[in-house]
């Protein structure tokens, strides 16, 4: 399923050419976006990856969305964000969707690694899963009875032998696992890190899956090669003057990793 059909950046422009965002897209406004049902956006360093998902996410209004800027008095990125366009896909019958389905969200690297260690400190841990039952609508005495329950006690002990049995990138699937639900649209910021090369095509495979039997749509920033070349996906370069759509293996960063690996290839014979 296609939930977020297109997306255009804004082509305004403003006096200051230094200004944050506009200055990550000078130039790039030329042509929409067009999105699959995986779709990446890959790039460099400071390419404004990252940034496109967040304006997705804003404009979007989605959870994990984030303010860009500390200063409340900058209404630059709020601006930029208004002045983007994007547009729904469509249902089976054809119709234009009239919103994005609840439960979808913006995933961040950060978000994956606070949940690692949210997990490795039990008083964190133990407060983090009160504030869950507070969300699922228990009441402050619910929520004091069983935090000094042995219920509790149990919990604890299961979630930290969990977390003591797996590496942080086992963790880390099995968090990603948790969060995705049917029918809904993802947006995940380099969710390659922490986990190894291995972990990484697990990853992909498993979004593959996802999108192909649980109606989940996918936007993902990221230069990994092993997710660039395992996902099934349209690939958008942030890096070309156009945000060209093109194959993995022409893309700099996986060229990079190729040729390294040719100038080492006898060590491997």
């Amino acid at each position: 399923m296609i939930y977020l059909r297109s997306f255009r950046l804004s082509c305004k422009t403003v006096r200051d050419p230094y200004i944050y965002p506009y200055h990550v897209f000078a130039g790039k406004a030329k042509d929409w976006i067009l999105f699959d049902k995986i779709t990446i956006l890959y790039g460099d360093n400071a390419s404004g990856k990252s940034t496109m998902l967040n304006i997705l996410a804003n404009q979007l209004q989605i959870e994990g969305k984030e303010n860009a800027t500390h200063n409340p008095w900058d209404p630059y990125f709020d601006q930029f964000t208004k002045e983007c366009s994007y547009g729904l896909g469509e249902d089976e019958y054809g119709r234009t969707i009239s919103k994005i389905p609840p439960g979808s969200r913006y995933i961040k690297s950060e978000d994956i690694m606070y949940e690692i260690k949210k997990i490795q400190q039990e008083t964190v841990l133990q407060e983090g899963y009160l504030y869950e039952h507070a969300k699922k609508g228990w009441t402050k005495e619910q929520r004091d009875e069983y935090k000094n329950s042995w219920e509790m006690k149990r919990d604890m002990e299961n979630m930290i032998y969990s977390q003591e049995k797996y590496s942080n990138g086992e963790t880390a699937l099995q968090i990603f696992d948790d969060y995705l639900n049917m029918d809904a649209l993802y947006l995940l910021d380099e969710p390659e890190v922490s986990l190894s090369p291995r972990n990484q095509v697990r990853l992909a495979q498993q979004l593959n899956q996802a999108s192909r039997f649980l109606g989940c749509q996918f936007v993902i920033a990221t230069h990994s090669p092993f997710l660039l070349g395992t996902l099934d996906a349209k690939i958008y370069n942030l890096d070309s003057p156009n945000l060209d759509a093109c194959q993995w293996h022409e893309l700099e960063n996986v060229r990079y990793f190729y040729d390294f690996f040719k100038q080492h290839e006898r060590e491997f014979q």
